[in-house]
């Protein structure tokens, strides 16, 4: 649970013949994250044919019909490269098939929008009880206009084209738009045309265009419309039909195209990394878990039978920074993963601090937010989750047993500090003794952190990095004797001899590795040694006070408590309950988030920023996925 899973690199030497056989039983074991040089194996074609087939099958599915999921049986075996481009070529064809129907329903979804615009101008004619063929003749005596202006412009705009011996007359109106028809003496050019024209586009004036279809007696029109819809209706029909039939002609071959593309994707993914060779001859490199490689080797030899040659070896220096992370929890634990994966994934060999953050985060958010009813409240929220915020649901729900645990510690329950007897005390009551623990809290998560950094360069042999360095057990050391001198110096008792030859010789091996490692001078190496060791100093003293808000914002929720009763002091009945519930929950809200920001900040900045550099590569072995078919239209 501290660290990753121990790996293997391994090398897996068949025949080229057997390369789909040989990806599809490492996908199968899911054992094997492909890993190294990849090309010269053939299996470039392989994966061209695979990628283009799964596009044009997922374009098919995505017009044919809906999700189901395409089992794959256990004696299935992976296609070879022709099978694959047999597949992708009739593919193509019914793609193709299906491009066509696709076009239609463009078309059809185009005449029916276009249906729809005409019933809607013809509804909105049928208002005016008027021939359109007559009323917009352009060889008349009378100039009729039909538009839309913004309703507040109707009355200026009347008044206006009164004077220039026109009539508007609204006809509909539809939302702050009203269609109108204007109607004059007709001056097609010259200063009278002109002022119209202008008297219009000053109002915000809109043509509203009348087709060909309608220009017509109002009957005619609307029997043309009646039988437009008809004809639509019967079309969409037959489409409908012919697309039913085209499904029910493929469908059994497109589930088990989807099974056969499931079963080429493994050789697919390996062409990518992983996978090379030459002639008839390919090699499969890549990690395994030690623990799975016995397994690994029983089933290559059941379906190969001496037909492959396997090695492995550990992973050597040259491999730093290459091998996966394979981390492995318990159930109670995967949910605050989360917290870790927010900030990276550890390198292999290195501290898994997943644990280790899930327990501080926790109980410095009920530290800091202890109460009761809170927390109980926080608790049942967290449990409620649903959707995209399922996945904070144990890590909330956590949180909120933890304000509970505190709240029973420090007996406050929604603020109220006299329903329950306290375990301990309430911050309030001694806010020094608080701020005692908190910092006392800080100097072991700052010594955790000092050792867990000292262990991950152990584990990569960086021997004088883990013992001398700033941020080693050398920077433990002084950190560690630095407290116990300046307790000593607040109790009145002195610094004492001890501590300070301690943290003498700490800093004095901080300064000698600093010097080694520092190129130039010596100048140039004193000043930076001068700088490194002073920064070393005071920077683990200040993350030290950092954790005084703990103590500062456990305060704080008691004081927010006290206003809240405060102003609900100062009201009646109905209002003093309602002041009550909003201020708690502005509490539960407001400052459940800030704590929840701040714990988390305490993690990442005081504690991961010292040993965990989160730029690991993360265990992604071959799976054999069961495909996603569609069924039915």
């Amino acid at each position: 649970m501290f660290r990753a899973s121990p790996m293997l690199r391994i090398e897996l030497l068949c025949l080229a013949s057997e390369s789909q056989e040989m990806a599809l039983l490492l996908a199968r074991q899911g054992d094997f994250g492909p890993a190294g040089p990849a090309g010269g194996a053939g299996a470039e074609r392989y994966r061209e044919l695979y990628l283009e087939a799964c596009a044009r099958l997922d374009k098919i599915m995505e017009y044919c019909g809906q999700h189901d999921t395409a089992p794959i049986p256990d004696d299935a075996i992976a296609p070879n490269e022709r099978e694959l481009a047999g597949i992708n070529h009739r593919l193509q064809a019914i793609w193709q098939a299906c491009s066509g129907c696709h076009e239609q329903e463009v078309r059809m979804a185009e005449e029916k929008s276009r249906l729809e615009m005409l019933r809607e101008t013809y509804a909105r004619l049928a208002a005016l009880d008027v021939d359109p063929a007559r009323l917009l003749r352009r060889d008349g005596l009378l100039d009729s206009r039909l538009g839309q202006i913004p309703v507040a412009n109707l009355k200026r705009l009347s008044e206006a084209l009164s004077v220039a011996g026109y009539l508007l007359t609204e006809f509909d109106r539809a939302g702050d738009q009203a269609f109108v028809v204007v109607a004059g003496p007709r001056s097609d050019e010259g200063p009278a045309a002109d002022r119209l024209g202008g008297l219009l586009a000053h109002a915000g004036w809109r043509d509203l265009p009348v087709p060909p279809e309608l220009r017509t007696d109002p009957s005619v029109a609307a029997e043309y419309l009646a039988a437009e819809g008809r004809r639509l209706e019967g079309r969409v029909a037959d489409h409908c039909e012919l697309r039913e039939r085209h499904w029910l002609q493929h469908a059994a071959w497109l589930r088990q195209a989807r099974v056969l593309l499931a079963l080429a994707r493994p050789l697919a993914e390996s062409a990518l990394v992983g996978l090379s060779g030459k002639g008839q001859l390919v090699i499969f490199s890549g990690w395994v878990p030690k623990r799975a490689l016995a397994g690994l080797r029983a089933a290559l030899e059941v379906r190969f039978h001496g037909r492959y040659l396997l090695t492995s070896h550990e992973p050597g220096p040259a491999d730093a920074g290459k091998v996966p992370s394979l981390l492995s929890y318990p159930a109670w634990l995967r949910p605050f993963t989360a917290l870790t994966r927010g900030y990276g994934v550890p390198r292999y060999g290195e501290f898994d601090p997943a644990l280790f953050v899930a327990a501080c985060y926790v109980l410095l958010f009920g530290a800091m937010f202890g109460d009761v009813g809170h927390g109980a409240v926080l608790l049942v929220a967290g449990l409620a989750l649903r959707g995209g915020l399922a996945r904070l649901r144990w890590i909330v729900a956590a949180a909120g047993l933890a304000s509970v645990g505190f709240g029973v510690l420090y007996g406050s329950v929604f603020g109220y500090e006299g329903l329950i007897e306290p375990v301990w005390q309430s911050p309030l009551h001694d806010p020094v003794r608080l701020l005692k623990l908190a910092v006392g809290f800080g100097v072991g998560f700052i010594a955790a952190t000092l050792l867990i950094n000292a262990y991950n360069r152990l584990r990569g042999h960086r021997w004088g990095a883990a013992c001398l360095a700033g941020d080693g057990l050398a920077g433990l050391l002084f950190y560690l004797a630095a407290i116990v001198g300046l307790n000593g110096w607040l109790a009145g008792t002195g610094f004492g001899l001890g501590p300070g030859l301690l943290a003498a010789a700490a800093m004095l091996a901080m300064a000698v590795w600093t010097g080694l490692e520092t190129a130039g001078t010596v100048g140039e190496r004193l000043v930076v040694v001068l700088v490194e060791s002073l920064e070393s100093a005071t920077k683990l003293f200040a993350n030290t006070l950092s954790f005084l808000r703990v103590a500062a914002f456990s305060l704080n929720h008691v004081a927010l408590a006290l206003a809240v009763f405060t102003i609900a002091g100062g009201l009646g009945t109905l209002g003093h309950g309602v002041a009550v519930v909003l201020g708690n929950v502005v509490i539960v809200v407001l400052e459940g988030g800030i704590v929840a920001i701040q714990a988390l900040r305490l993690m990442y900045y005081e504690g991961f920023s010292r040993f965990f550099a989160g730029d690991g590569v993360e265990f992604r072995p071959l799976r054999l996925v069961a495909p996603e078919t569609r069924s039915g239209t």
